[in-house]
């Protein structure tokens, strides 16, 4: 089977801040002399997140432990038989996240883990996949979690990446990568969430920029939020 080449382990900081459209736009322009827009524009992601039937890895989560972690599917368009999707694996210690992805076919990865299928292919991630499945037990798709994302990277450094993400919505059925995007919306319209993704320090330019809007970093999780609402519970900020 032929795979494209894709980036499989990350290791980073990834420091979120949520502002309105019109910061949003300055920021932008902020940006511009020292980043690149991805060549596929924007972009709507599509994610499966699993868990167990108490929704166990989230419920640890929000307690904020010094490790946690998530299992998810991802896309990066609709779906379905030998399209490539992504089984991720992201953990994250002591404010410092590893992720680990396998490139896979829609199929395959519906047989793998949503199934009774073995791993595609005996590789460290998969087994990595494979001995969390078995830690936490029966693990299956529990939110569709979806947003529109212009990501930028930086001219000079590799390892710098910033995203803006609209439109986060979640739902809690039709658990398929291959249909629309529809769903709850988690953030007023109007707000967007940036998220800089970076190996070590951000550049001075970068701090004088979220400085000069008087921007704090916000702890925010998607699926966390799309947990306390299915649970119409307080929002927790993750």
């Amino acid at each position: 089977m032929f795979w494209v080449t894709f980036q499989t382990v990350f290791q980073r900081y990834e420091i979120k801040y949520l502002f309105d459209n019109a910061r949003a736009a300055r920021i932008f322009g902020g940006m511009l002399p020292f980043m690149e827009e991805d060549a596929y524009g924007e972009t709507t992601i599509r994610n499966l997140y699993f868990d167990t039937d108490d929704f166990r890895l989230i419920r640890t989560s929000i307690d904020k432990p010094v490790y946690k972690e998530k299992l998810r599917l991802r896309s990066y368009q609709q779906a379905v038989g030998g399209d490539t999707v992504f089984a991720e694996l992201k953990k994250k210690y002591r404010s410092v996240v590893f992720k680990r992805r396998l490139p896979l076919t829609a199929d395959a990865a519906e047989d793998w883990l949503c199934g009774d299928g073995e791993p595609p292919r005996d590789t460290q991630i998969a087994r990595e996949i494979e001995a969390v499945r078995a830690f936490y037990g029966e693990l299956s798709p529990k939110v569709f979690l979806s947003y529109d994302r212009k990501a930028f990277y930086s001219k000079t450094d590799p390892s710098l990446r910033v995203t803006f993400d609209r439109n986060v919505r979640f739902r809690t059925d039709d658990l398929t990568l291959g249909g629309d995007a529809d769903g709850r919306l988690i953030l007023p319209d109007g707000l967007v969430l940036m998220e800089v993704k970076c190996a070590g320090g951000m550049p001075l330019w970068l701090t004088h920029l979220l400085a000069s809007e008087r921007l704090y970093k916000t702890p925010f999780s998607k699926y966390g939020m799309a947990y306390q609402m299915i649970n119409k519970g307080e929002m927790i900020y993750v």
